[in-house]
């Protein structure tokens, strides 16, 4: 329910501690969320210890990201037909039998497969809590306190993942030492030190964790459910399939996204049709949730398609190792989490409009250089041009994604949230698979011939950088001219800070702009 800032009272009318139970949502959901990216730097090892080739290591994270992806269009139902406290100690439950299950499976090939369940049990509570999070937040905080919340949230959404390669690069580096606890090198401890914390946000769940959305007895529409899993689940599958079998395969790539397509079309008409929608899609037809949805999304674009290049340029082109190319990332993810909270905060004094105009500019001015990074191209420069780049995310999404939920009624928070994650979703599956294969079509394209390594093997090797920084410069670009797609979409953004519908402010506004 919505709350005053002189009280905070769950669905029974009683005041609880809202710090204590944010603290927990935001600790346990950032364990959770830190999982995403995690296995990026483990992949070797994971290879090793089970004697598995490459392909198949690579599951670990496309499962988990399936796994997520389809979970999120479902949290709308669970969180209006469960309680809010029952349904964080399931997820919490889940988290860490996940955890545990990967953290503790024993070390062969023919166990995998419990390795990969783990990683579906941890995505799958994952993709409840997070939008979970999401919709808590805007109940518990009154309407002028709504961006600094939304920007506690961008903690978790925004550096858990970030941090993830350069925690489990620092990990399996060395044993470390830290307050007195020796932190061992091996694979597992990227999942049991999480599942510590997991562990103790799931007992203190019982305690500081209160009912505070309003739930209803509703059906669970069986063809709905099956076709928002189906849907979703075969749509992104295909796009994940893009950077080992290439756009052109039918079996693995065009028919799951086609399929994919389809299907989702199928689930959106079915819930147009029904009074009590699975997930009530109609949030769509308030252009500016449209708007500021999409613009989170080119927000998540032009993040990941710098995001995820670089490391493999650090790695291949200056021969850094994991852990020193996550470290040049690191002051980038350390910023945005600064950010997040502060962009939040100022959402409540001027709105979303010209926040998300300044951060989109500042997104754009600082990717353009890298679209002319060359071989040579000083460490600490790449350091610097992507905290600002950082810096500039925080600075749009933040404001961006509390605009979305405010410009809607609190009882459409749940569908608000689930579209908007689940756009998220697809927007960052979409753009992994766009830049890898069209930086992996440049860089087959300009290599140079076999004959040549032959013949002169120094001026191959300085053919094939050639050719991979041409297909680095190409995806900086596709991230640069998703910033400007962001930049024309909040032009289109109301000013102001917009009232939710219902709320009284000095006047009750259906969804318009506070001046």
């Amino acid at each position: 329910m919505a709350q005053s800032k002189q009280t905070t009272l769950d669905m029974n009318g009683k005041p609880f501690n809202r710090t204590a139970m944010v603290a927990v949502l935001l600790i346990g959901t950032f364990a959770g969320v830190l999982m995403q990216t995690s296995l990026g730097t483990a992949i070797p090892t994971l290879m090793h210890d089970f004697d598995i080739s490459f392909a198949t290591a690579q599951q670990a994270t496309t499962w988990f990201l399936l796994a997520n992806g389809v979970m999120m269009p479902v949290s709308a139902f669970l969180s209006t037909r469960i309680k809010s406290k029952v349904l964080y100690n399931i997820a919490y439950a889940l988290l860490t039998i996940g955890m545990a299950v990967t953290a503790f499976t024993p070390a062969q090939s023919n166990m995998w497969w419990l390795f990969l369940a783990g990683r579906i049990i941890t995505a799958i509570a994952v993709g409840v809590t997070m939008p979970l999070m999401q919709v808590v937040m805007i109940n518990i905080y009154p309407v002028a306190e709504r961006g600094a919340a939304m920007g506690l949230n961008g903690i978790v959404i925004g550096l858990a993942p970030a941090i993830g390669p350069s925690l489990s690069g620092w990990i399996l580096e060395k044993d470390h030492v830290f307050l007195g606890l020796t932190i061992s090198d091996s694979w597992r401890t990227i999942f049991i030190l999480p599942l510590i914390v997991i562990v103790i946000a799931f007992i203190l769940s019982f305690f500081f964790v209160k009912n505070v959305l309003p739930t209803k007895k509703i059906k669970l529409d069986v063809l709905s459910f099956i076709l928002s899993i189906l849907g979703f689940g075969v749509f992104l599958w295909g796009f994940t399939n893009v950077a080992t079998d290439g756009w052109g395969d039918i079996a693995t790539v065009v028919t799951p996204i086609v399929l994919g397509i389809v299907v989702i079309i199928l689930f959106i008409w079915r819930q147009l049709k029904m009074d009590v929608p699975f997930m009530d899609v109609r949030v769509f037809k308030n252009k500016q949730f449209t708007i500021t949805t999409v613009a989170v999304m080119m927000t998540m674009m032009a993040m990941i398609g710098v995001q995820m290049m670089l490391p493999t340029y650090l790695q291949n082109v200056h021969g850094m190792s994991t852990l020193d190319s996550g470290l040049v990332l690191l002051p980038g993810a350390l910023l945005m989490g600064i950010m997040a909270p502060i962009a939040g905060r100022s959402y409540d004094r001027i709105g979303a409009k010209r926040l998300s105009i300044v951060g989109f500019v500042i997104l754009a001015i600082s990717t353009f250089p890298f679209m002319f990074i060359t071989t040579t191209t000083p460490g600490a420069f790449i350091t610097t041009l992507y905290a600002v780049r950082m810096f500039g995310v925080a600075m749009a999404m933040m404001p961006l994604t509390t605009m979305s939920m405010s410009v809607l009624p609190p009882n459409e928070a749940a569908d608000a949230t689930a579209s908007n994650n689940t756009a998220r979703q697809v927007a960052s599956s979409v753009v992994v698979a766009l830049l890898t294969s069209v930086t992996q079509n440049i860089i087959t394209n300009n290599q140079p011939s076999k004959a040549l390594q032959a013949a002169n093997p120094l001026q191959y090797g300085s053919d094939i950088l050639d050719a991979s920084m041409k297909g680095f410069h190409v995806s900086f670009a596709i991230g640069f001219a998703f910033s400007i797609v962001g930049i024309i979409l909040a032009l289109f953004i109301s000013k102001g800070r917009v009232i939710p519908y219902g709320m009284t402010n000095g006047a009750t506004i259906k969804g318009e702009k506070e001046a």
